[in-house]
């Protein structure tokens, strides 16, 4: 009997802890759905139950310096999916994507818009972004076909009206509106905005449930901004780097006009470049690289400028010193030459900067040692980031001080053995003419709001003094007589007084220099004795005779800077002006003829070649002066140049 009793208790205990577990079970799956996972189901239903759709915001506004707009927001659409009611619409996920791959073209891929069409319970998002920004085309065909799942949204896309102009600076924006470069990136948390939203109540189809509420939160328009690039003076240089790149041939040109009492920029050309309103993804993977800002090179004659201004701050030369010109200089043993064959022989400091003298100015930077050296081109900051307000910035390269030998020191005060960027040299070149400060370069003025109110504003950053004033008005006299006398002459705007200095420097492959390949450049300013205007021109392997800078690069920013002086209403000071001559078109005529009706102009001729003229320097349409020198090439070549003079 007892062991009845205790097998029914058994039983009885089993059975009670069996309900124990099951309750304890339920409750336990309860406590979980309902506390612990609460918040996530309470998403996934509203998920289900609502559809949001983003209401993208109107991106700021780019002006120039005068109001004129660079980069403007409008109205586009753009096509989303919604896959449940797409597979409750009698289509095929394989039909409706055939057909949109045939509409929206490349980069489209059948693979990629499947995935966005087809429906999946449990997998499929309730509604996809499809493709951004249609075609008028495009939503007529969507319009007309109907299909329920197939939802038109409105959107906003960049425009650039001013096409190519700028192209590089401004940057440019993805689908998704968000700035990928340039300034559109620099700046694209200001200019951005803040994104909207429409809620809606759906149904199980994702469609929206008639007489339901909808929830609309307004987008956030971006903030403008206003840059220091005034819009008529990149127009100028635009249409002078476009005739220097087709007169001279050259692989690139390069651009920079710049305030020199601020170093505000003005204008930036980087040629060749592309309509980023049209262009396609390959044009512009090739042709998007701000030059100007991030392209080092060795600078060459240029760089000559701060040799000369670091030797007169230092004491170790004067505007009464001297120099001899062998047609080279020997550095520890080694034997380094002048750019000309024929030797400059005695040279007043004047003389060696107008003839460019190599041996001059390598006793220059000898004569100052490597470590005044390098503290003056360092207080230039030729080894740091300009600091510019852009995507990305770029330091030079400048041999670390413990590498270097007097070898490379002299060369390096000549403008080898270093390498900079163009941004950095005009930059450095302004602080040598406008009393000696370095300024940090900027493109960005202002910010401001739809109404015009300022809501930002830059002032010019004062980096350090580099030079004294006094030493800074030496050399722009020493810079004014190079044009007027020296390599910068095919750089004279009638009327004005210029400063300047060319450059032409070597270019290397595989680390090795490239023989009669060359970047020629002028650095310019005018009025030389009180400078509003600084302009950098840079020609990239220019296809004509005698490619140095003053051939292929001054010609162009004297045109310039004569554009430039006439807008911004500076008034000649120079009352004896030259007489100039208008130049012809030669290409096409025989090199006789063009030899011939050169002199009866008043113009003398430098002529590589015979046969038939196929280019000519300075291009048909400059104003040069009476007696200057016109360098014409023939399709035949000749073993030597002949000169055409004016008797």
């Amino acid at each position: 009997m007892d062991g009845k009793v205790n097998r029914y208790k058994n039983r009885l205990l089993l059975v009670c802890l069996a309900m124990i577990l099951f309750f304890s079970i339920i409750v336990g799956a309860l406590f979980y759905w309902q506390i612990i996972a609460a918040d996530s189901l309470q998403r996934k239903a509203l998920g289900q139950w609502t559809s949001t759709t983003t209401i993208s915001a109107s991106r700021g506004t780019i002006y120039d310096a005068t109001g004129e707009a660079l980069a403007i927001s409008g109205a586009s659409k753009s096509l989303n999916s919604k896959p449940k009611q797409l597979a409750d619409s009698g289509y095929t996920a394989e039909t409706v994507t055939t057909m949109l791959v045939q509409l929206l073209g490349e980069p489209y891929t059948y693979d990629s818009l499947y995935k966005k069409i087809r429906y999946e319970k449990g997998v499929s998002a309730s509604e996809y972004i499809v493709a951004r920004h249609l075609t008028d085309e495009q939503i007529a065909y969507l319009e007309a076909a109907q299909i329920k799942g197939l939802v038109l949204v409105d959107d906003v896309k960049r425009y650039y009206p001013k096409g190519a102009s700028l192209v590089q600076v401004l940057g440019r924006v993805n689908a998704d509106g968000v700035g990928s470069d340039g300034l559109e990136l620099k700046y694209d948390k200001q200019l951005r905005g803040l994104t909207g939203k429409l809620i809606s109540s759906t149904d199980v189809s994702a469609g929206q449930i008639p007489g339901s509420d909808q929830r609309y939160i307004d987008a956030t328009g971006g903030v403008n901004l206003r840059l220091t690039v005034d819009y008529a003076i990149q127009s100028f240089a635009e249409n002078v780097m476009r005739q220097c790149l087709s007169e001279t041939q050259a692989k690139g040109v390069k651009c920079i006009v710049m305030e020199p009492s601020s170093a505000a920029i003005l204008a930036m050309v980087n040629l060749p470049d592309y309509d980023p309103n049209t262009a396609n993804a390959e044009t512009v993977k090739e042709l998007s690289r701000n030059g100007c800002v991030l392209d080092t090179y060795e600078p060459g004659s240029t760089f000559k400028m701060f040799t000369l201004s670091a030797a007169l701050e230092a004491g170790t030369i004067s505007t009464n010193s001297t120099f001899y010109c062998p047609g080279y200089h020997i550095v520890d043993g080694e034997k380094i030459k002048c750019w000309r064959t024929v030797p400059h022989g005695s040279q007043t400091l004047q003389e060696a900067i107008c003839n460019s003298c190599n041996p001059a100015f390598m006793q220059m930077g000898l004569g100052l040692g490597q470590q005044a050296l390098y503290a003056k081109l360092n207080d230039f900051g030729f080894s740091a980031v300009t600091g510019v307000d852009f995507s990305a910035d770029q330091a030079g390269i400048l041999l670390a001080p413990k590498y270097v030998k007097n070898t490379d020191l002299a060369r390096i005060s000549f403008g080898q053995s270093i390498a900079v960027t163009p941004l950095q040299l005009i930059t450095a070149a302004c602080a040598v003419i406008n009393g000696g400060t370095l300024y940090q370069p900027y493109f960005v003025r202002s910010m401001t709001d739809d109404q015009g109110n300022t809501l930002w504003e830059k002032k010019p950053v004062a980096v350090r003094q580099v030079i004294s004033a006094q030493t800074s008005a030496t050399m722009r006299s020493l810079l004014e007589g190079v044009v007027a006398r020296g390599g910068g002459k095919n750089a004279q705007v009638a009327g004005y007084r210029v400063g300047g200095k060319t450059g032409t420097a070597q270019k290397y492959r595989d680390g090795k220099i490239v023989s009669g390949v060359h970047i020629g450049s002028f650095f310019g300013f005018a009025p030389a004795d009180d400078p509003q205007i600084a302009v950098l021109v840079m020609v990239d392997e220019a296809q004509i005779y005698n490619d140095y800078g003053s051939n292929t690069a001054a010609p162009y920013a004297g045109q310039l800077l004569e554009k430039i002086l006439q807008y911004k209403q500076i008034r000649p000071t120079e009352t004896n002006e030259t007489e100039q001559v208008e130049v012809p078109s030669f290409i096409g005529s025989s090199c006789e003829y063009a030899a011939a009706e050169a002199k009866t102009r008043g113009l003398q001729v430098e002529l590589d070649g015979s046969g038939t003229v196929i280019s000519q320097t300075p291009g048909a349409g400059t104003k040069v002066d009476r007696y200057c020198i016109i360098r014409l090439k023939g399709d035949t070549a000749v073993d030597k140049t002949t000169y055409y003079g004016i008797e």
